[in-house]
């Protein structure tokens, strides 16, 4: 079996105004990838937050973010990226609190609200700071809910025909 997978970038400037292109964009692609209503806004917010982190965080005056979609059969990784001062991972998680969403959110320190989120709203969340800080999050794609006959009218025979196969 074959992982192929289609792969999306983009780079924007770090800036605000530029978040919600970004947010769109991640929900055009999750939506074409088959993802849910629900997941598709889990999405939005934590690549909202992951963003907000490069405007606020990755450079004093300007500079850009890079996303990147790595679109597989069974998943979505989403990465966001910026080329700003490389911060070491540990002494960012240990200044923001815990990311981990079983911890209560009352232990989060000023700050760490946007990683907690991201990683509450993604399966996998992974930080790297080898030139820049990336964020790379991973949504699977969960089929279980969708029924057969999802493309096309689903008729009363279609329905009686279903009950018999159960």
């Amino acid at each position: 079996m074959t992982d192929h997978a289609d792969n999306f970038e983009m780079k924007v400037p770090a800036k605000a105004e530029y978040v919600g292109v970004v947010r769109l964009t991640v929900s055009g692609i999750a939506s074409r990838a088959g993802y849910s209503y629900d997941d598709i806004e889990d999405m939005k917010i934590a690549v909202a937050e992951a963003c907000t982190n490069v405007v606020n965080h990755a450079y004093e005056k300007s500079g850009y973010m890079l996303l990147s979609c790595v679109i597989r059969e069974d998943r979505i990784q989403i990465i966001v990226a910026d080329r700003g001062e490389s911060t070491e991972v540990s002494n960012l998680l240990e200044n923001i609190g815990p990311i981990d969403s079983s911890k209560p959110v009352s232990e989060l320190k000023e700050g760490g609200l946007g990683l907690f989120l991201i990683d509450t709203l993604m399966d996998k969340v992974e930080i790297s700071n080898e030139s820049g800080v990336a964020i790379v999050m991973t949504k699977f794609l969960h089929r279980d809910g969708v029924e057969q006959h999802v493309d096309g009218i689903q008729t009363s025979a279609d329905k009686q025909e279903q009950g018999q196969k159960q």
